[in-house]
């Protein structure tokens, strides 16, 4: 089988374009991938240096979301349809929604990682202004769900608020995102601290909800979603913030090693954000056994059940007082650590997901089949 894959490298979603290639290759599946946004950096593509069938073909075209877009994807088009009709891929699976409608005869799923209405309306509180361009965004992300044989999403939730929006595909599916456990290590003591990921002026992360209330334990703020390699000139990236209301580490980007380092040690791990259609980050701490305290937001509820410890949506003082609750009794935050490990070890590991996939590989190749 040949999957031609499409991913970006500028959001947080490469990390789930990179755990989709390497489940697809190592099960001996024929991948091309081709990436838009930034040219990567070496260290971006170290992970593919392993992986045999794969072909990677980078470009510098921009994304979907940004307001140059529209400039580009007319030539992002033709280049993409010709690459297919070139090396006919059995397949092709989208992590962008402009190119579903492509003049192409192969099938094509797409991906919905976010988009930048339902964004606007969680982080914003109501839709982005009307624009010409905004019309021509919604009229793009339209046609290509449209366009394409299947609608995939990281849940049920963000499935329905595309449908919401964009209208319905032809066929839709739910495949919970995954991670491999063996690159995490729940078995090291732990500290009794929290860990959170995500940039202080990020609104829909809003980590600063951590800052506005004292702790009886260490938080460590890790300042960037995407990992990046530590920089060769020793760059000063540690900020303490300490006042009467908050005592809070925060840390510059970190590799993917020391971030997991630090999954390990930490006994909490609290996912803020009021926007996470793919939610990488909880992931990954509950493959470290940590306890998540979680936003009381659909998608978290959706992924986690009663497996996180919830706090009143968007509220800095009830995520204080959770904190507080798991850091002084040690029984609760064990188990709230362990339920989250099993749900991730049972329901959200990248096999699960390379499933899910290769089931709606098949069929689509099987239905192009019968109608030739």
């Amino acid at each position: 089988m040949h999957v031609l894959v499409t991913g970006d490298t500028v959001s947080g979603s490469w990390t789930y374009v990179r755990e989709l290639v390497t489940g697809l290759v190592t099960r001996g599946v024929h991948v091309t991938l081709v990436t838009f946004g930034d040219i990567p950096l070496p260290h971006q593509t170290a992970w593919m240096d392993t992986l045999f069938g794969l072909d990677y073909r980078p470009t510098a075209f921009r994304l979907e979301w940004m307001h140059e877009a529209e400039q580009d994807l007319h030539e992002a088009s033709l280049l993409l349809a010709s690459l297919i009709r070139e090396l006919k891929p059995d397949v092709v699976h989208l992590n962008q929604f402009c190119y579903g409608d492509l003049p192409v005869e192969v099938p094509r799923i797409i991906t919905a990682h976010g988009d930048l209405i339902s964004w606007s309306e969680a982080v914003e509180g109501y839709r982005p202004r009307a624009t010409r361009w905004l019309q021509w965004y919604h009229d793009a992300v339209a046609r290509g769900i449209r366009g394409a044989e299947v609608l995939v999403a990281p849940s049920t939730w963000m499935l329905d608020s595309v449908r919401r929006l964009y209208g319905r595909a032809a066929r839709e599916e739910v495949v919970y995102p995954g991670r491999n456990p063996i690159f995490f290590n729940p078995y090291v003591s732990k500290e009794n601290s929290v860990l959170a990921v995500g940039r202080l002026t990020d609104a829909g992360k809003q980590v600063f909800l951590l800052t506005q209330h004292l702790h009886p334990v260490s938080v460590c703020i890790v300042g960037a979603e995407q990992t990046v390699p530590v920089a060769q000139v020793a760059i000063r990236a540690d900020v303490k913030v300490a006042t009467e209301q908050a005592n809070v580490a925060i840390r510059g980007p970190l590799t993917d090693a020391q971030l997991r380092a630090l999954y390990s040690k930490s006994s909490i791990y609290a996912a803020t954000p009021r926007y996470e259609p793919l939610g990488i980050p909880p992931l990954e701490a509950a493959f470290s056994r940590c306890a998540i305290v979680a936003n009381d937001i659909p998608s978290f509820r959706e992924i986690w059940g009663d497996t996180a410890l919830y706090f009143r949506t968007n509220d800095a003082g009830s995520l204080a007082e959770n904190i507080r609750q798991l850091s002084c009794d040690p029984e609760m935050c064990r188990a709230y650590g362990n339920m989250a490990y099993a749900r991730a070890r049972e329901r959200l590991t990248t096999k699960r997901m390379i499933d899910g996939y290769l089931q709606i590989y098949r069929s689509l190749i099987s239905a192009n089949i019968e109608a030739a």
